[in-house]
């Protein structure tokens, strides 16, 4: 028995736990089963447990669709905001909680609606009395629009009823209306057109689902029995008053305005007002005058004719008949009446072109200004008057010139003295160029003249020019050229009609006798220093530029002093250095070549068997230039008249019975890779008194003379059997350097 109860009492103990359990896991979802949203409004579905302290949420539609809104989650409550509401949100959601191993569920319907304003009431006109009118109710952006039911009412009698009962093929805001033709009495004025629209779903509050607009009606009536009175009377003299009085019938009252008919069939407004008052009339006044009676339904008219009888009148046109306007300028024609009170005004041209000008009228005078004056104003302009029913016209002709400024004169090359020199003068932007004459002199005497009586006519501004060459010499500086320019138009009175223009002749001299003076020499040593000074003659005086002329023939520029100066020279520092003189006349240029020898100790000239010999000895020659390399030798004798190159053998020159000629500065020039060397010994040939020759001393001297260039040409070949190197030697013929 004891073991029964304790069965017993464990079987409740497990069910009272489950039971427990269950009750302490609950979910509530907000609203319950349903709601319902209007479109693009807001809401919010909210779901909430118990029992549980950290539960999960999850949204879902029942067919699996898109959310369309936003989950937020926070402790026991779970929250899904739609905003804004739209056709993705009509379905039933499905809220999910999870709380361990125990899972709860409940959902809601969300149905949609729009109705979101009052229905609109939409005339096809203004109501009047007699004539058919449409009234058109419209409920826009409706949804569901087959529960829409609209009733239109006036003076709370139905018009007409509809339901749009049709199902729509896809969800979309529509707009519907019913449309009622009536027409308006005159018992209707003050009536209330009513719509009333009901959207039929019990879902919505009452409140929501009815709308209605009222509109009173205001009937209308045409205008009608429009009358006018004039006074004092419609036939009037000119600068007369007259007042003229209008009234109409019309519901509502018309508006009254005054208008007078013109040719071109366009009415001039004139007033707004039922009474129009003309003072100071003319004659252009007379015409047919019309008051209308208008209202938003229609409009009457009535019609007046005044006759305004004309005074005699006088036309001036100023300055006169024809008038010279500069192109560019301005020019004011003025026209003015007498004995007109009211005069009217008209300007136009001969051909009827535009007037190219603006007309300005300022009591009984007008003006036309052309400003500025151009081509199109070279017309005759007429001005009409019009005083009442006369009209008289006046012509004035506007003649063109141009002559603005003085003429230009060019001047070629410098002007340089001795050679051509071109002197242009024109005259630019001028009208009529047929008329134009040019004069060119130099100081008072003409160099050229030249009229243009054959040049084409043309409606453009040109330009006149004439030009002569002359040469110039130094004796024209100074003096004055002028060119003298006048236009020949003596029937028109403007000023002025002659201009000139001068200018000074400057004669500019090309640079030439340029000279290099070299100190010491063109010829150094290496480590020299060495001054080019150059100068040269021309007006403006030459400015001075000196260059080193590169292997590729280019100019390498030094220096812009007169003087250059190279210090501590270098075999590198050889070449050919320029001189070049310029200014606006032209450019000279002098070349001078620099020789910076290298120099080699061993290097000899010497004569044997002496620098002195006498007339008929043999006497030997010789250059060296010990143990450099590749090495040209040659050997000149000097002159006044130039330098004569000797034929040389192995760099040694044999003179076989010397001869007076034959003294003089002997040269040895040595050239290498290392530079350019020079010796020089001057050869002293004595003469002989051939009275005092005995036979045997001429023996002994032909014995002699041949013994000593033998022995010379041995220790010749001696030595140089025993020099280090190799020698060219330059075989060439004697020619003048």
């Amino acid at each position: 028995m004891p073991g029964k109860m304790a069965v017993i009492f464990g079987v409740s103990n497990i069910l009272w736990m489950l039971l427990a359990a269950s009750q302490a896991f609950k979910i509530e979802i907000v609203p319950e089963s349903q709601i319902v949203a209007q479109i693009n409004a807001s809401v919010s579905l909210t779901c909430r447990t118990t029992g549980c302290e950290a539960p999960s949420f999850s949204w879902r539609t029942q067919i699996d669709s898109p959310l369309n809104g936003k989950v937020r989650s926070e402790g026991s409550t779970s929250v899904l905001t739609m905003d804004p509401v739209s056709f993705g949100n009509e379905h039933s959601y499905l809220c999910t909680a999870t709380c361990g191993a125990r899972k709860e569920e409940k959902a809601v319907k969300v149905l949609i609606y729009s109705f979101p304003r009052d229905p609109e009431i939409q005339l096809s006109g203004p109501p009047e009395v007699g004539k058919p009118v449409t009234a058109t109710c419209l409920v826009r952006d409706v949804y569901p629009f087959e529960r829409l039911e609209i009733d239109l009412l006036k003076g709370g009698r139905l018009l007409k009823n509809q339901e749009f009962l049709e199902s729509a093929e896809t969800k979309s805001l529509e707009t519907k209306g019913l449309e009622v033709t009536f027409t308006p009495t005159n018992e209707d004025m003050g009536e209330a057109l009513v719509c009333q629209a009901q959207l039929h779903m019990n879902e919505v509050d009452e409140g929501l689902r009815k709308r209605a607009v009222t509109k009173t009606l205001q009937v209308h009536v045409s205008p009608r029995n429009t009358v006018v009175s004039v006074s004092p009377s419609t036939r009037l003299q000119e600068g007369g008053s007259v007042t003229m009085t209008c009234s109409s019938d019309g519901l509502p009252a018309p508006q009254i305005t005054w208008s007078k008919a013109s040719d071109s069939g366009q009415p001039q407004l004139l007033s707004a007002n039922g009474t129009l008052t003309l003072i100071a009339m003319r004659v252009e006044d007379s015409g047919v005058y019309v008051c209308e009676g208008v209202n938003p339904v229609g409009r009457d008219r009535e019609e007046v004719e005044l006759i305004v009888q004309e005074k005699p009148f006088t036309v001036e046109i100023s300055p006169g008949p024809q008038v010279a306007a500069g192109i560019g300028d301005s020019v004011v024609l003025t026209c003015s009446a007498t004995g007109c009170a009211a005069p009217s005004f008209s300007w136009r041209t001969q051909i009827d072109s535009p007037l190219h000008g603006q007309v300005r009228r300022e009591g009984a005078v007008s003006t036309l200004t052309l400003s500025p004056v151009s081509f199109e104003h070279e017309r005759s302009y007429l001005c009409t008057v019009t005083c009442g029913r006369r009209k008289q016209e006046k012509t004035i002709k506007v003649d063109l010139y141009s002559f603005p400024r003085d003429p230009e004169i060019e001047v070629s090359s410098g002007p340089v003295d001795g050679e051509p020199a071109t002197v242009k003068c024109k005259v630019p932007d001028v009208y009529p160029l047929d008329r134009l004459q040019i004069q060119l002199l130099k100081g008072e005497r003409l160099m050229e003249s030249k009229n243009f009586l054959e040049a084409v006519e043309k409606d453009s501004l040109e330009t006149g020019s004439v030009e002569m060459t002359f040469i110039p010499t130094v004796d024209d500086t100074g003096k004055e050229l002028v060119c003298q320019a006048k236009l020949q138009i003596d029937e028109m009175e403007f000023e002025p009609k002659r201009r000139q223009s001068t200018q000074t002749l400057h004669v500019q001299i090309a640079p030439r006798n340029m000279t290099v003076l070299v100190s010491p020499s063109s010829t150094l040593e290496e480590g020299q220093s060495v001054n080019l000074t150059c100068s040269g003659h021309g007006l403006p005086t030459p400015k001075i530029q000196w260059s080193r002329q590169l292997r590729d023939g280019s100019l390498q520029v030094l220096s812009e002093n007169t003087t250059l100066t190279l210090t501590s020279t270098r075999r590198g520092d050889s070449g050919i250095y320029v001189c070049e003189g310029s200014n606006q006349a032209g450019t000279s240029r002098k070349e001078v070549e620099l020789i910076i020898q290298v120099t080699a100790p061993d290097m000899q000239l010497r004569a044997s068997p002496s620098e002195r010999v006498q007339e008929g000895d043999t006497v030997t020659i010789y250059c060296t230039c010990g143990n450099y390399p590749k090495t040209w030798i040659i050997l000149k004798k000097k002159a006044e008249t130039g330098d004569t190159v000797l034929k040389s053998i192995e760099g040694a020159y044999i003179i076989h019975k010397a001869q007076l000629e034959d003294a003089g500065v002997y040269e040895c020039e040595s050239r290498s890779e290392l530079g350019w060397q020079f010796r020089s010994i001057t050869l002293d040939v004595k003469g002989r008194e051939r009275d005092y020759f005995s036979p045997g001393f001429l023996m002994l001297y032909c014995a002699s003379s041949l013994l000593i260039p033998a022995i010379g040409t041995i220790v010749y070949f001696a030595r140089r059997a025993n020099m280090k190197g190799s020698y060219s030697l330059v075989d060439a013929q004697k020619s003048k350097v």
